[in-house]
């Protein structure tokens, strides 16, 4: 056979390129190539092999690929090897028919790291709870602590509160944020290099992120929080980041404070996360997810987050209490809920409790500002959760079930794939570049991580209340960590100890 003519390519003599030969090679290689370029098994391949798990007949939703369709997946080794229409054979079998598969949610905000709050957290589908807005002053200690004893994946920031009490010579009080010296006194240039030290070298041994809690440190300087933010810049790590005002009260409110970390991810080039938006901006929540629309339409790398409760919880003895609280929060005493006696606050009450520490949830927030900050295309959804013995707010329990139940199928608010986008790949997202390991998550797709949520989409709902919170929610049947199952047929399996450190490359 002649070989073909030669073509004029560019004013140069070139072979032709067989062009439709070359895209349909293309696409052969793209059928059989993962996302990330891992072999998937053909359809023939598949029914002969053998998974340790297979999950039957359910309808399979993946916000990353847009798949939302009846599948069978196949896991083997941790990983999903296989999703597929053909069928398959498993040594365990999961009958998913009429319940909705998702990957397993991520929980960006969860204070909550031990076994009693990570019960919690797979009975609400959650196979990944991070702490990353307060953070730790040890992050090796703190992932030793965990390693291999863990019901769900965990993961933690370099607080820049850790450091700051550290400097202040703050530390062993056991409380989650500084309330002496460390919350209220400004720190000399000197101070503030020690504290950057300190977050730089919890960012070298693998932490996620910087966190911030600026509303705790009120008189930590402008500067003093750049040179976090610049600390966070310098690793590629993103700031999760606790504005320094809440409330629609001027000059302090948080809009002003919204535009200083703004300006500061701006200066610095380090991406911006800005936690639970509705609980700072209380009436003003609509404007805070203006300015944050408007700064990514501009090209600024800031995202944020938000729980479906009207209520927040803080520790009663922090700087947020401090004088003037009533006017800047829009509460007043019987607004705050004591979480040890649910009992409402009085002025003496109040006095007392303040005295001796310990956490208050503060009915602050209309269900309208609940219902902006869940909706907005902007959020993702992030509980901000801790129990201690049974006691706390219930959204240590129930976030993702109540947004699944209560604002995807009772109130049509938010369609059941974008509500699962908020909750996976939006937070994998996140810090996939700080954490490359991260990109095995928030995802069905084969080769990436068997975390994986089963649910029934009539059923599921969070039954925690403030007076009950560590009630676990309904509704969700199955969950898979690292492809072992730690809930069973709506039964939580407490002796299961797979999850794993998330952590960014150490140093």
């Amino acid at each position: 056979m002649p070989a073909p003519p030669s073509v004029r390519y560019n004013g140069r003599m070139s072979q032709p390129t067989h062009a439709p030969l070359v895209c349909l090679i293309s696409l052969v290689i793209s059928v059989l190539l993962g996302p990330r370029g891992a072999p998937i098994l053909r359809a023939a391949e598949a029914s002969r092999a053998r998974f340790d798990t297979v999950i039957e007949g359910g309808r399979v939703i993946d916000p990353a690929s847009g798949l939302d369709a009846v599948r069978n997946v196949g896991i083997a080794d941790g990983s999903i090897k296989a999703i597929t229409a053909e069928k398959l054979d498993g040594a365990a079998r999961i009958d998913a028919r009429g319940l909705v598969v998702a990957p397993g949610f991520i929980d960006l905000h969860s204070h909550g790291q031990d076994d009693e709050n990570y019960r919690c957290k797979a009975m609400d589908g959650v196979t990944t709870a991070l702490e990353l807005e307060i953070g730790t002053g040890d992050v090796d200690a703190w992932y030793a602590a965990r390693e291999g004893k863990s019901l769900v994946h965990f993961g933690v920031s370099s607080g820049h509160l850790p450091a700051r009490s550290r400097v202040f010579g703050e530390t062993g009080s056991g409380s989650l944020v500084p309330a002496g010296d460390a919350a209220h006194n400004p720190a000399t240039d000197a101070q503030i290099h020690q504290m950057r030290q300190l977050v730089e070298a919890g960012l070298d041994r693998g932490a996620l992120a910087v966190g911030l809690g600026i509303q705790y440190v009120p008189n930590a300087s402008r500067w003093e929080i750049l040179e976090m933010f610049r600390a966070a810049a310098k690793h590629g790590a993103p700031c999760h980041v606790h504005i320094r005002n809440a409330g629609e009260k001027e000059p302090h409110s948080s809009v002003q404070a919204l535009e200083e970390v703004i300006a500061a991810a701006t200066i610095t080039g380090a991406p911006l996360h800005v936690v639970h938006v509705s609980s700072s901006g209380l009436r003003g929540t609509p404007r805070l997810l203006t300015m944050i629309g408007e700064a990514r339409s501009r090209g600024l790398d800031i995202t944020t987050e938000c729980y479906p409760y009207t209520a927040s919880m803080t520790p009663i003895q922090s700087a947020i209490f401090d004088e003037g609280w009533q006017e800047v929060l829009g509460v007043d005493y019987p607004d705050l809920q004591w979480t040890a006696t649910g009992e409402r606050l009085t002025a003496e009450s109040f006095a007392r409790y303040r005295k001796t520490g310990g956490m208050v949830v503060i009915h602050s927030m209309s269900e309208a500002i609940v219902v902006a900050a869940v909706t907005s295309p902007l959020t993702m959804i992030a509980s901000d959760g801790r129990l201690e013995r049974g006691k706390g707010h219930p959204r240590s329990a129930g976030t993702f079930a109540r947004v699944l139940g209560r604002y995807v199928r009772e109130g049509k608010q938010l369609s059941l794939t974008e509500a699962l986008r908020k909750m996976t790949i939006a937070p994998a997202e996140r810090l996939e570049r700080r954490a490359p390991m991260v990109k095995n998550k928030g995802r069905l797709a084969v080769e990436a991580d068997a975390d994986v949520v089963v649910f029934d989409p009539a059923k599921i709902i969070d039954q925690a209340t403030y007076e009950e919170p560590a009630r676990y929610s309904t509704g969700i049947q199955h969950v898979l960590v690292s492809g072992v199952s730690v809930v069973r047929d709506g039964q939580l399996l407490s002796d299961a100890a797979p999850g794993r450190p998330v952590r960014a490359p150490v140093r």
